[in-house]
């Protein structure tokens, strides 16, 4: 599983109406049933969607059913009320189930309904969408939603003639061109699917392999990664660049650039031709497996619909006129890029500053010249925030928003103290439930030290035993399973993945050892399954373990998370040589390196006569870690010792 806060490696004056040429939409609310059952779920109110047609704003859907790999179940829970249900923790005794504190966000009732019509249907008062941080180019909103029509229409048209259930590929950093390519795609009932840039093309032909994308959206630099063809056709190509140079008709994959197929008339015949609902596919994204290969995370229109709302209520843009600045730096293949900067946010009227790449004088830059109020961030770019000698400029920055790990107090308290304008937000969540699980929404909540956050809205949480099943109170330690409306449909063409990690009523495993406290804190406390996490990305060591034992002079491997105070982890691989060999640890890391992403190379190697292992073959990885650390305990020590002896010594 891929955790929702990923690494940075690449990294207004009125319109009411909010999207293009949109009047705005009459939001009707249903009124909660009375009395409910104590410690039962029950129906959260909805919102029905009374939809308009007007040119430039993707039309209404018909409705068709889609079966579901997950069961259906109710798509919101009752904040903490019953008398059985602990007000303070949001815990119930007669489920053993944790209730979100946070108050119910309502849900749309609209089975036919998509993520694309949902954002382009909100009432805001914004006026620009998107920023290129480098060029300055602003797209406003109708500007947004004209192209997203124009390019929806051109794809559904020869010589693309894309259909609802293709998959198409988008594989770019961010860019400006990035939400038009997602959304005029999803618009017609097409898969997106992303891929990080920095994967190698061997990478990219894999997932290629297994995702069968009709389309791939790319830039120039990146087309000589793709492959040639995807399930024995052409893959065809869509350039995320203004205009073709004479070079690209040499490509015979290159049908048009984004500019191009964006200026295509808008088609009102789509309204009959598509039906989508709510249940169909939108999302296939690929979460780092834990036992083997990566697999396609399947998300619905419903589960991207759900975390939207949460998104727009944890950042309170719905019930506000001020005009909101997000600087996008995290990467938009990624599921919280995705769904909250390259599409969420778009819903709400915020202005979204795209970053292309990420370095630190660019985002400040960028933060002071386009009056960015919010800023995404991991936590290495805090420390270096803290660390810096004097309080770097903000402008009108007011809150940061750190995912990836859990902040510590030394850290919050620096930063407090060196940005006392600036509030710390956190969040926890994974590619399997859409982005945020748990998050915290104030200062205050932020100064629960440790802490993932509460429990998002709608949500459900068990505490799980790993061994004994049975699901744990408050305070003690387990899995923590999720249940709510963002849960993944399920694992791409993996019915075995997916019964094992969501249940048939809906609960999402996340193989993270997690406890809620009293208050109905969550506090991630180890991964149940042994992911590496570098730089908030997700490594699996199979993967890697499977790699370096191709290598001719290698009889067996074990890689572990090695922790580093810049990067959080590192892959560390403890390999067995044949006999007679004199491989290097040198020689070892170049093996890897070139045949993976840069984040999953091996930075450590240490040689060793067997790897520890349980009877049944199993990896005994906790031990090999705590071997790995212990290590580095003494190797400070001696350091520590070294340094005060020459420091007498200068006396």
């Amino acid at each position: 599983m891929e955790h929702a806060f990923p690494s940075t490696l690449e990294l207004n004056a009125t319109a009411r109406g909010g999207g293009a040429h949109l009047s705005p939409v009459p939001l009707l609310v249903r009124k909660e049933e009375e009395s409910p059952l104590p410690c039962s779920r029950r129906h959260h109110p909805t919102v029905s969607d009374p939809r308009t047609r007007e040119q430039g704003r993707p039309p209404a859907r018909d409705t068709s059913e889609q079966e579901r790999v997950v069961p259906e179940f109710d798509h919101a829970m009752a904040p903490p009320s019953s008398p059985e249900v602990d007000p303070r923790s949001g815990y119930c005794a007669a489920t053993r189930t944790f209730r979100s504190r946070r108050a119910p966000v309502p849900l749309m009732d609209d089975r036919d309904l998509d993520v694309v019509t949902f954002l382009a249907s909100r009432p805001h008062s914004g006026v620009v969408a998107l920023v290129d941080a480098a060029t300055g180019r602003r797209i406003t909103f109708p500007e947004l939603w004209r192209s997203v029509a124009g390019a929806a229409a051109a794809l559904a048209s020869p010589p693309l003639s894309l259909r609802k259930g293709d998959v198409a590929l988008i594989l770019s950093p961010n860019s400006v061109h990035f939400p038009v390519a997602a959304l005029a795609a999803m618009s017609l009932g097409v898969v997106v699917t992303t891929a990080n840039p920095i994967n190698t093309p061997a990478e990219i032909a894999k997932q290629v392999a297994d995702a069968r994308p009709v389309l791939a959206f790319t830039t120039r630099d990146l087309l000589p990664k793709l492959p040639r063809a995807a399930g024995g056709s052409l893959l065809r190509v869509i350039l995320l660049e203004s205009t073709l140079l004479p070079s690209d008709a040499t490509d015979p994959r290159v049908v048009a650039t984004i500019d191009e197929i964006s200026a295509t008339p808008p088609d009102p015949t789509l309204q009959q031709n598509r039906k989508i609902t709510q249940d169909d596919q939108a999302t296939l994204l690929y979460s780092s497996g834990t036992t083997g290969p990566s697999k396609g995370v399947v998300a619905t229109h419903r589960n991207l619909i759900s975390m939207v709302q949460i998104i727009m209520n944890r950042f309170r843009l719905e019930r506000s006129d001020a005009a909101e600045t997000f600087l996008c730096t995290v990467p938009m293949f990624h599921v919280y890029g995705l769904v909250a900067f390259a599409t969420g946010l778009l819903g709400c009227g915020a202005t979204v500053v795209v970053l292309s790449k990420f370095e630190l004088p660019e985002m400040l830059r960028s933060i002071n010249e386009y009056g960015v109020t919010y800023l995404p961030l991991v936590p290495p770019i805090l420390v270096a925030m803290v660390a810096h000698p004097k309080p770097l400029p903000l402008g009108k920055l007011r809150k940061v928003l750190s995912g990836g790990a859990p902040l510590g107090k030394e850290l919050i308290e620096g930063f407090r103290e060196k940005y006392p304008q600036v509030e710390i937000l956190q969040g926890y969540g994974l590619t399997e439930s859409t982005a945020i699980g748990a998050s915290t929404d104030s200062a205050e909540e932020s100064r629960r030290y440790g802490t993932a956050g509460l429990l998002s809205p709608n949500t459900e949480a068990k505490i799980v035993d790993p061994d004994s099943g049975e699901a744990l109170p408050v305070n003690r330690t387990g899995e923590l399973w999720l249940r709510g409306p963002y849960v993944m449909k399920g694992y791409f063409k993996n019915t075995e993945a997916t019964q094992s990690t969501v249940t048939p009523d809906g609960w999402l495993k996340t193989g993270d050892l997690c406890y809620i406290d009293e208050d109905g804190y969550l506090f991630v406390v180890d991964r149940l399954k042994e992911l590496i996490k570098y730089k908030g990305y997700q490594v699996p060591p199979a993967e890697l373990e499977a790699l370096l034992l191709t290598h001719p002079e290698i009889t067996d491997v074990a890689v572990i998370p090695f922790p580093d105070r810049e990067v959080g982890q590192f892959p560390m691989a403890y390999v067995v040589r044949k006999k007679g060999s004199n491989l290097s640890d040198r020689e070892v890391m170049e093996f890897v390196a070139k045949q993976v992403a840069p984040y999953k190379k091996v930075r450590k190697v240490a040689f060793v006569t067997d790897i520890p292992k349980n009877a049944s073959g199993k990896i005994l990885r906790k031990d090999l870690i705590k071997l790995a650390t212990s290590k580095l305990i003494w190797e400070g020590i001696l350091l520590l010792y070294l340094d005060m002896n020459n420091l007498a010594k200068s006396i």
